[in-house]
């Protein structure tokens, strides 16, 4: 992570009790998604999946939700610098620009290593001893995948689209048997899995292929969506229903980016 350590404000967990430790951690973590000091909140939620991992515990649904925000913030400002970065042309400081450029890149790629490493080594190794729902590991392993798929964005000479398509799919498989098709979290990894064939597998068939049938069968259940997914499921839906319109379009080459609105 950038930033001075001196200057990062760090909690001593083991000054509290054991069982206040959990608590003090997600509230520091609420704390510093409110003031948006989001690289606090990724350290604090790097803390909370550490102290669960000792324990032997998984992550509540608001935790997992906590450790989303952090990241996607995070990462979302380097992808956008990168993004901007990467369109602008000047002959005359190119060597500045390329310079600049990899700078960003380096930083893009420590937060996806941070969450990886978090997400690889604890969170989806441990999905199963710890008991964890089949809702958790779609979770982790869609998050895994939309880490990979932004390392591919900048990085094209590694496996890391490889790497997308593995863990976006071992979650598609799982979530079809496990969640209803109006479940956010399915219809969130349908959208950014259909995102990574049309954006970074370059397989336009595959990916409104992928988005169709997602959005077909969430419509066909959508008398059964329950109220409190509704504005989260039918938003992500749109979003699908957004894609399919511009990528079955005349012109292909415009594209829309959306991504991890299942996380907002």
């Amino acid at each position: 992570m950038s930033g001075d350590e001196k200057s990062q404000f760090n909690i001593n967990i083991s000054a509290y009790e054991k069982a206040e430790q959990r608590k003090v951690l997600v509230f520091i973590a609420r704390t510093a998604e409110a003031a948006e000091r989001y690289e606090d909140m990724s350290r604090f939620m790097r803390q909370l999946v550490e102290w669960t991992d000792e324990e032997g515990k998984d992550l509540t649904i608001e935790e997992r939700n906590l450790l989303s925000v952090a990241y996607k913030n995070v990462i979302g400002a380097r992808r956008a610098s990168w993004r901007t970065l990467n369109v602008t042309a000047d002959d005359v400081f190119d060597s500045i620009m390329q310079g600049y450029k990899a700078q960003v890149e380096k930083e893009l790629d420590a937060v996806c290593t941070d969450v990886l490493d978090l997400l690889e080594n604890i969170l989806i190794k441990n999905a199963t001893n710890t008991g964890a729902t089949e809702e958790a590991e779609v979770f982790y392993l869609k998050m895994a995948g939309d880490y990979y798929r932004y390392r591919a964005e900048s990085v094209t000479d590694k496996d890391y689209d490889g790497q997308a398509a593995k863990y976006y799919g071992k979650a598609y498989a799982k979530a079809e048997k496990a969640l209803e098709p109006t479940h956010p979290i399915r219809l969130g990894l349908a959208l950014n899995y259909s995102v990574c064939f049309y954006e970074i597998l370059k397989d336009k068939k595959q990916a409104c292929t992928l988005a169709k049938n997602a959005f077909d069968q969430a419509i066909s259940k959508l008398d059964t969506l329950p109220e409190a997914d509704y504005k989260d499921s039918t938003l992500i839906m749109q979003l699908l229903r957004d894609n399919l319109t511009l990528w079955t379009s005349e012109n292909t080459d415009d594209e829309i980016n959306v991504e991890n609105v299942d996380e907002e």
